[in-house]
């Protein structure tokens, strides 16, 4: 029967050999490349089978183009582990926001300050402010990319205004359209990013409310959630060109 095959992706920066395809049907996957020639070298091979040709192929080709397994054992952990990641990381901590609403934020007096037309009052003295403070005073670099729908729901605009709390603690915080987005193929998960090493998912529930984080830290994996983080920071705008212009476009 003949093979259903996929095309993963190429090795080499133009195009050709060594290659990648997957089987659709049985999942085995099949890579082309140049072949293993010098009798010495095939001497030293362990477990060549009779048939079997070996051939060469870098190293990121299978960490790169290599399929995935889809399902892997979820490593979860409450909020106040999560909260201590902040206190560990050492170089960079990086969000993509991407959801519509935060339940935790509507149960805050800033919140009620906003959404009856006042400038919120920030507090600047609370525990986690003082660690950003802290970190990005010795240093370290912390930012967002939050993404803004049209027309921006209530939620996205109160954060807008947070943003003044961010960037007071040292934040680089920037802002995208939902369309720019999802032209970039950007994914819908909300997560951090810590010393391009950890993933943190954020999880939530179906009323919008935090609930727990899982945590990924397979070098290949956090490399994909890297690339996401590279695109964000390259197409968003600051958080204060971003609020302009959308004022303009709705006056």
């Amino acid at each position: 029967m003949m093979r259903r095959l996929h095309f993963n992706g190429t090795g080499s920066g133009e195009g050709g050999c060594p290659s990648v395809h997957e089987d659709v049907d049985s999942g085995e996957i099949i890579v082309h490349g140049p072949p293993l020639t010098d009798p010495e070298d095939i001497a030293q091979l362990r477990h060549l089978s009779e048939g079997e040709v070996p051939i060469v192929v870098p190293r990121e080709l299978i960490v790169d183009w290599g399929p995935k397994d889809v399902t892997r054992d979820a490593r979860i952990i409450d909020l106040d582990a999560f909260g201590q990641l902040f206190e560990r990381f050492e170089h960079t901590a990086w969000r993509l926001e991407t959801r519509r609403r935060y339940a935790s934020d509507e149960a805050t007096d800033t919140w009620a300050q906003f959404v009856r037309g006042e400038t919120p009052t920030w507090d600047l003295t609370t525990p986690w402010s003082v660690t950003i403070r802290e970190k990005t005073a010795g240093g370290a670099r912390v930012g967002r990319v939050r993404i803004v729908d049209d027309p921006a729901t209530q939620g996205q605009r109160y954060l807008l205004a947070y943003a003044e709390k961010n960037t007071a603690l040292g934040e680089d915080i920037r802002n995208l359209s939902r369309a720019e987005a999802d032209r970039l193929s950007l994914p819908a998960e909300d997560f951090w990013i810590f010393d391009s090493r950890l993933v943190a998912l954020l999880r939530f529930d179906a009323d919008d409310n935090f609930t727990d984080v899982e945590l990924i830290t397979e070098p290949a994996e956090v490399v994909r959630y890297a690339m996401v983080r590279d695109a964000a920071m390259h197409h968003a705008v600051p958080y204060e060109e971003f609020a302009a212009d959308m004022s303009t476009r709705e006056q």
